[in-house]
């Protein structure tokens, strides 16, 4: 059996236990997206962050191509990928699973002695760590660790040892980072603006509730990729009242709701927020 036939018969084999695959090229990476769905061009898979109508057969889009469906899995859109193919990996939130990756020996001690003991699979330098339930996705976690849930894909390989235990509030904790307080714009003026002696140009009611309001509109409206359109929005009002003490926290606040209920988080509001004043070297 040629190393091909053998990816995708292991990739068939774990579609019909329920649980979604995608081939991985050489460096433990998906394949490219194809010339329709480059650079998200498509708007994404409908199971993505912000969702999209992508209905590419090829195996674009990482994780989200990650697939149960045996006809996908054999379909010649999927075979020239099978047959560059290095490994199988599948998506473990879609199968209701949570992978704990462990990259070296000294997460692996960490793990023993912090954990539930759980099902373990050994990778080429360290340990994944399975269990029952998902949770948020997250990189380097703490030195060595990263969590593979409902947006990550893992390599198969092997069912591993052990019971496959229920996913505890410890290990979701693991991807909680208490966010900073939100950083106000600075109160007070620098020097003259406009030369009004001081007194800022910005502080009437109509004028400020304009410019917040068309900053909420615009996230709002948003149809694709919200943490830049946030940035970007957070940047225009921070160039705009950055520097003259018009915005409150009140203010903030109406932004970072309105970015969070596009599906933004609090700490990437936080982050993008911050980001902002830094480019502005407020």
């Amino acid at each position: 059996m040629t190393t091909t036939a053998s990816h995708q018969t292991t990739a068939l084999r774990l579609a019909a236990a329920g649980v979604p695959v995608l081939p991985l090229r050489r460096g433990k990476l998906p394949f490219g997206n194809c010339p329709t769905c480059a650079r998200n061009a498509c708007g994404g898979r409908p199971n993505m962050k912000v969702a999209g109508a992508c209905g590419c057969t090829a195996p674009c889009h990482a994780w989200a191509a990650a697939t149960t469906d045996p006809d996908v899995i054999a379909s010649p859109a999927w075979a020239s990928a099978w047959q560059r193919a290095a490994a199988v990996a599948y998506h473990p939130g879609g199968a209701g699973l949570t992978v704990v990756d462990l990259d070296d020996p000294a997460a692996i001690a960490w793990a023993r002695a912090t954990l539930p003991v759980t099902r373990t699979v050994a990778t080429t330098r360290g340990e994944h760590w399975i269990y029952r339930g998902t949770m948020p996705s997250a990189n380097a976690v703490r030195l060595g660790v990263d969590i593979k849930s409902l947006a990550g894909y893992a390599r198969w390989l092997g069912g591993g040892t052990g019971a496959t235990a229920p996913l505890r509030d410890s290990v979701r904790a693991l991807a909680v980072k208490e966010p900073p307080a939100p950083r106000r714009a600075p109160q007070s003026l620098t020097g003259p603006l406009g030369g009004r002696g001081g007194a800022c140009p910005h502080r009437t009611p109509t004028y400020l509730e304009r410019g917040v309001s068309m900053a909420v509109q615009r996230i709002t409206e948003a149809h694709g990729g919200v943490h830049a359109t946030a940035y970007r929005t957070f940047l225009a009002v921070l160039s705009t009242h950055g520097r003259c003490g018009c915005l409150t926290d009140a203010h903030v606040g109406r932004l970072f709701a309105a970015a969070q209920a596009k599906g933004e988080s609090p700490r990437h509001c936080t982050d993008a927020w911050t980001n902002a004043l830094t480019t502005l070297g407020l």
